[in-house]
């Protein structure tokens, strides 16, 4: 193939005679021998060839592309299946080392498989059906095990829940959200006055509430007031340490100030902490 060829192929084409286009031309790139795999690893790792790796990957894009297929089930476009793959194969050649003795291709494995998984948790609802590991394992194995349409009976929750080895409440749990139907947050266009339905009806706009807000203006524009007063009651030097240390926009370091009055690092520590000490003092009073 040409290298403009082996860039485009690296993109995955929406739309069925191009994604038809795109596997076959994956399909034809040739695949490598163990010791060509290995000479590609090597010089990847050893002085960053980024031309190893575009062999690397395209020679294992057909791969990507058989496991992509396995997910076709959930509805979403095959080219983003196949490109979200292509980005998990993409982080195994960078993470692959040659010498462990394993192909590739059964590296590359869990990256791809890792990628897809990801963008089918993020897309198959809006809302999420699967946030932590267990979840999210549970979520991949319940789909493969419901062999009909409708909901499991008690003997069936058992028999999955022994399988996947979780609770029958995490399985039930599950196969609620997977049957869920997404609802629009605000009202169609030609909603009626009475009886519709829409979450945005039923939310708090806490953003209008006037007096919430003046309050905590009020509240800060005290505070503020209050610890320049504070500031005013130290002394000279005090009041320039504390203002280079926490107010200035470039701070200063303890160092830079005990160069400035001629003392140590630690004295200027001291008289921070006291300065620190009394400002506390004068706003709880």
């Amino acid at each position: 193939m040409t290298e403009q060829t082996q860039s485009m192929a690296l993109m995955v084409p929406h739309g069925s005679h191009s994604l038809e286009a795109y596997i076959h031309s994956v399909n034809n790139i040739k695949m490598l021998e163990a010791e060509e795999e290995y000479a590609l690893a090597k010089r990847l790792q050893e002085t960053g060839d980024l031309q190893a790796a575009k062999q690397l990957i395209m020679s294992h894009l057909r791969f990507v592309v058989h496991i992509a297929r396995g997910y076709s089930g959930y509805g979403l476009p095959q080219a983003d299946l196949i490109q979200e793959g292509n980005i998990g194969l993409m982080k195994a050649v960078k993470r692959f080392d040659p010498e462990v003795g394993v192909r590739l291709v059964s590296f590359a494995v869990h990256w791809i498989k890792a990628e897809i998984h990801e963008y089918v948790l993020k897309n198959w609802r809006i809302v999420k059906v699967a946030t932590t590991k267990a979840q999210r394992k549970l979520f991949f194995n319940l789909r493969k095990a419901k062999q009909r349409l409708g909901w499991f009976s008690d003997e069936e929750v058992s028999m999955v829940a022994e399988n996947l080895g979780v609770s029958k409440e995490d399985v039930t749990e599950m196969e609620s959200r997977m049957a869920a139907q997404d609802a629009a947050f605000d009202m169609s266009s030609d909603h009626d006055d009475d009886g519709d339905f829409a979450p945005a009806l039923y939310l708090e706009d806490h953003s209008s509430d006037v007096a919430a807000q003046v309050e905590h203006d009020n509240w800060e524009s005290n505070a503020q007031a209050r610890l320049l007063s504070a500031i005013k009651t130290l002394d000279e030097r005090s009041q320039h340490i504390l203002r280079a240390r926490w107010l200035d926009e470039d701070k200063t370091t303890l160092q830079e100030l005990a160069d400035t009055y001629q003392v140590s690092a630690e004295r200027i520590r001291q008289l921070e902490k006291n300065a620190m000490n009394k400002l506390k003092a004068c706003m709880d009073a």
